[in-house]
């Protein structure tokens, strides 16, 4: 059976090929196919490792609908994390010697100036550090007193930015999300109540309805969508909240909400720890716990509100009367760069108050390194799980991904009426340039420079649009499969099909424009072949654009990238340079270019039965010349 189905995909390989390198193209697809949609799901670990048992007993669909959350404790001891150069000759440490403790039903702090490792902190903590051979980490982390490595408990990481599809509301980002990562909620009335309860949880009733929008459309507040990141996270009922620097880019009021919403999640038992650089009074006297760092030392660790003006009131330092405690240690933990003398007295001042707390540390721990893979094993273990449980309603998750794709690609007004805009608008000028071609012997090679500008103008609009905005919406599904919400294949298969019908129509659109103005081959079926070609060339620069976007890591790189590869294409498209002129190292192009493979499917269907004027001889008289 393996061997006819293998003979059967290479008769098929050799049929669509042709040349051997469009062989080898169809086998590398076929492969990667086979690969994404049969591929058996992820490697679990062995059912009877009674270290990787999850501590609470239950699933994570179970534990997000009832909303139980297991305590932890977070203990660490003599953290030290060092960054090297390329050439191993000097090192910067981003953390010396930090230690603390983050318990359940305490809102934890971690405080400090820019650049003082409190987000490099809050990463170990995490697991989130991504493992080079130039850092390097040491020290003694402790999950109710078990070691990082053998950690099963559910964490959630709120991080600086909010990403979210934009034209999804918020009731439908939180409903799709319960779907995703809770499928043994199977009652719409059982997920809605779900749903109500995080909206009124953390106050985002008021917006449910609203769409979360990005910088082309607005939509909620950036409070509201710090409030909605949160949500998300919760869904599984984490023991654990990260969050970096929630109040950055809010105003006071929606800072304090989001402080407030964390302080709500602790008392409800969860342990909560976040990032935060200078928090206003009110905001301060939620915290709990704080921990001061500064340049990667510690300075203080311990309780909030007082304890710490109390604490460095014993080596003289003051805070005033009605002054910001948080503006006060802000201050008393960083360099004044004002000036030299300021300079110094400064790290003077701070190095005293390092050593100080730490001779307040009793014990000494040795510190043993630290494998950073060993920190986000747990996390792959738990989103390996996640998946594997969700195996069997791929299904379920294509027709979930396929509607979110479809409402996010429909509702894009903006674009979509700017892409419909610029269709219309270069017809109507190609149009008018090649205005009623007749059938001269001079209109032969204004046809052929008409077809070259239509199949790069079609390939570069739809480049255009998807590899400006594929490395966002990467983004977002990256952090999903992260957290095991669905696999690669329901994804990529209902992207692509979401895709289709508003891909298809801008290049109807111009065709539709262009060739009556243009009076192209005048009959029905070569109307229907000329609209067919460069929408299927459209749907492959949207697949070139969605390559790229996936290979490269920002916007602007793919930006940069794409319409690159596209003049290289274009060079290589049939018009301007002969292929038998082509050198040897460069005549593989062409059978890669989607300009070449378009231009000559236009036209083919323009010139052949075309008859043509002429006087002489040597005149061209048909289209097939």
């Amino acid at each position: 059976m393996a061997g006819f189905g293998g003979k059967k995909v290479h008769q098929m390989i050799v049929g669509f090929g042709g040349s051997g390198f469009g062989q080898v193209a169809i086998a590398v697809a076929i492969s990667f196919l086979v690969r994404v949609f049969s591929a058996p799901g992820p490697a679990l670990p062995p059912e009877n490792d009674p270290d990787d048992t999850l501590e609470n007993g239950s699933d994570d669909s179970e534990a997000g609908a009832t909303g139980k959350v297991t305590p932890v404790t977070i203990s660490w001891r003599n953290i030290n994390c060092s960054l090297s150069d390329k050439s191993s000759k000097s090192v910067r440490f981003l953390l010396r010697n930090v230690s603390g403790e983050a318990r359940p039903g305490r809102l934890l702090a971690i405080m400090g100036p820019s650049g003082s490792g409190k987000t490099t902190l809050l990463n170990v903590l995490a697991g989130q550090l991504t493992a080079s051979p130039r850092l390097h980490l040491s020290g003694v982390l402790e999950f109710n007193g078990k070691p990082a490595s053998k950690n099963t408990y559910k964490f959630a990481y709120v991080r600086q930015e909010d990403l979210f599809f934009s034209q999804l509301t918020v009731r439908e980002t939180l409903s799709l999300a319960t779907e995703l990562q809770l499928p043994d909620i199977s009652s719409a009335e059982e997920r809605d109540e779900f749903v109500n309860t995080l909206l009124f949880k953390l106050g985002l009733v008021s917006c449910a309805d609203t769409n979360v929008g990005d910088a082309k459309v607005r939509g909620i507040s950036g409070g509201e969508k710090k409030r909605l990141s949160m949500a998300c996270e919760l869904l599984a009922s984490p023991s654990v909240i990260f969050s970096d620097e929630p109040t950055t880019g809010l105003d006071a009021f929606q800072a304090e909400k989001v402080m407030e919403t964390l302080q709500q999640l602790a008392q409800d038992g969860h342990t909560v720890i976040c990032s935060i650089h200078q928090p206003r009074g009110s905001v301060y006297s939620k915290f709990d716990d704080i921990i001061l760092l500064t340049e990667g030392s510690l300075v203080y660790a311990g309780p909030a509100r007082d304890e710490p003006l109390a604490y460095f009131s014993k080596f003289g330092y003051q805070c005033p009367d009605h002054t910001n405690p948080a503006e006060f240690l802000a201050d008393l933990i960083s360099i004044d760069y004002s000036s030299s003398d300021s300079v110094y007295t400064s790290k003077k001042r701070i190095d005293g108050l390092v050593e100080s707390f730490s001779e307040r540390l009793s014990g000494v721990i040795y510190a043993t390194p630290i494998a950073v893979n060993n920190l986000s094993n747990s996390r792959k273990k738990i989103s390996q799980r996640a998946v594997a449980k969700k195996k069997g309603v791929w299904w379920k998750q294509f027709w979930l991904l396929l509607k979110r794709a479809w409402m996010q690609a429909s509702r894009d007004a903006p674009t979509n009426k700017v892409r419909a805009r610029m269709s219309v608008a270069s017809a109507i000028i190609f149009g008018s340039v090649f205005w009623r071609m007749g059938n001269s012997q001079t209109s032969i090679q204004d046809r052929m420079g008409l077809l070259q500008v239509t199949a790069i103008n079609t390939a570069m609009a739809a480049l255009t649009k998807t590899v400006g905005v594929f490395p966002k919406e990467r983004a977002i599904v990256d952090r999903e499969r992260a957290k095991g919400s669905y696999s690669l294949g329901p994804y990529l298969l209902s992207k692509l099909l979401a895709e289709l019908p508003i891909g298809a129509a801008f290049p109807l659109m111009f065709g539709t424009v262009l060739y009556p103005m243009a009076r192209l081959h005048p009959t029905l079926q070569r109307f229907g072949k000329f609209c067919g070609i460069i929408t299927m060339e459209s749907f492959a620069a949207s697949a070139m654009g969605l390559t790229v976007g996936a290979m490269v890591p920002t916007t602007e790189a793919a930006m940069a990238v794409g319409p690159s590869l596209m003049t290289v294409f274009i060079v290589f498209g049939g018009y301007y340079v002969n292929p038998e002129n082509t050198p040897i190292i460069f005549r593989w192009i062409p059978s890669c270019s989607l300009i070449r493979w378009a231009f000559q499917g236009v036209s083919i269907n323009e010139f052949s039965g075309l008859q043509f004027d002429h006087q002489h001889s040597f005149d061209i008289q048909t289209g097939e010349q």
